[in-house]
């Protein structure tokens, strides 16, 4: 659903005003030349003679001059009716770039106007989102520990349980507003770039996760063609890019399965994929996978994955970071592939 959809078509239609009123002063300007360079040359074919002309000096009985004023007032008529002539086709002209100007004009007003409404309901949406995260767990504190303070009974042991149920949420909210710092780091961040071996950096991702992955009797394993690829990228942000990629195919596959990181050169690009046997995503939520405090349905999953949907996001940032660009397919009860394309280093 759209913000504001009345107001950015207010905003269209007044941007597409001052459009409109520049193509028709444009307009009128050649329109007005070009009738009074027209009417130039038409005095010089068609204007009756001044008053010094030979013409006039004949005797008034003169058989010619008769023949000749005839010939004049035709002239003249012809004169007229050209100039009217002119006139209705350039009033004609300009109530066609009128017409058509006016739905061009709205159209590129609504296209210059489109990515400020995109960034305007992409801050509102995160602002919404973050607030939401934000008073759930402080919502579960404040009746946990008002429920609490009510019971006349309320024990060491119990007082010690609500503590610790605090701390959790607490803890969430920790993770909450680091995940907010870092991805707001990472969208004002300079990138401190140097040549890395694409290789090692999804190697040092893999060791990071594999913790996790032996927990669950995953197997990581991939393969590199073409040998040592390097590309230009600050290799603690690009680490942990993948890092979430591959921390994110873990959590939503189940026990004993596999992931697969293959690495390729392509063109002028080194592609990165990362293979796994989850649960998928729908069709209908792809669209939605790297949009911040997005998480797709788990209920396939059999499994409660923690995360505020964060990750995906700060990926994102990171590979665009790098000139990249990171997409997914995937299908459910199947699994996806994550593939990431980063410039390669022009060898010398």
């Amino acid at each position: 659903m759209k913000l504001l959809p009345m107001t950015f078509h207010r905003n269209s239609l007044k941007l597409a005003g001052v459009y409109l009123t520049i193509l028709m002063i444009i307009s009128l300007f050649f329109s007005i030349n070009v009738y009074q360079l027209s009417v130039q040359e038409l005095d010089r074919g068609l204007r009756r003679p001044g008053p010094n002309s030979a013409i006039n000096r004949l005797p008034a009985d003169s058989p010619g001059r008769n023949t000749l004023n005839s010939f004049l007032d035709e002239q003249e008529a012809q004169y007229e009716a050209a100039q009217q002539r002119i006139l209705q086709r350039l009033i004609v002209v300009n109530l066609i770039i009128l017409a058509w100007g006016g739905v061009l004009s709205y159209y590129f007003a609504h296209r210059t106007l489109r990515p400020i409404e995109e960034a305007h309901e992409a801050q509102s949406r995160f602002t919404a989102d973050a607030s939401h995260e934000l008073r759930t767990p402080l919502a579960a504190m404040r009746v946990e520990n008002e429920v609490a303070l009510m019971d006349p009974k309320l024990t060491v042991k119990k007082a010690k349980q609500v503590l610790e149920s605090n701390i959790e949420e607490l803890a969430k909210l920790t993770e909450l507003s680091a995940g907010l710092l870092r991805l707001a780091q990472v969208e004002k961040s300079a990138l401190i770039r140097e040549r890395v071996d694409i290789d090692m950096v999804v190697q040092s991702a893999i060791d990071r996760v594999m913790p996790l992955a032996e927990k669950k009797n995953i197997l990581i394993h991939g393969t590199v063609e073409h040998g040592k690829l390097l590309v230009n990228a600050d290799k603690t942000s690009l680490i942990e890019a993948f890092v979430t990629i591959l921390d994110n195919a873990v959590k939503y596959s189940p026990d004993k399965t596999e992931v697969t990181v293959t690495i390729e050169a392509a063109s002028k690009d080194v592609v990165v994929r990362i293979t796994d046997q989850g649960v998928g995503i729908k069709a209908t939520e792809l669209q939605h996978i790297f949009d911040r405090f997005y998480r797709a349905d788990t209920a396939r999953s059999k499994q409660e994955v923690t995360g505020y949907g964060l990750g995906l996001a700060i990926a994102q940032q990171i590979v665009q970071l790098h000139d990249g660009n990171i997409s997914v397919t995937s299908q459910p009860a199947k699994g996806s592939v994550f593939v990431v394309t980063l410039p390669l280093v022009k060898q010398r």
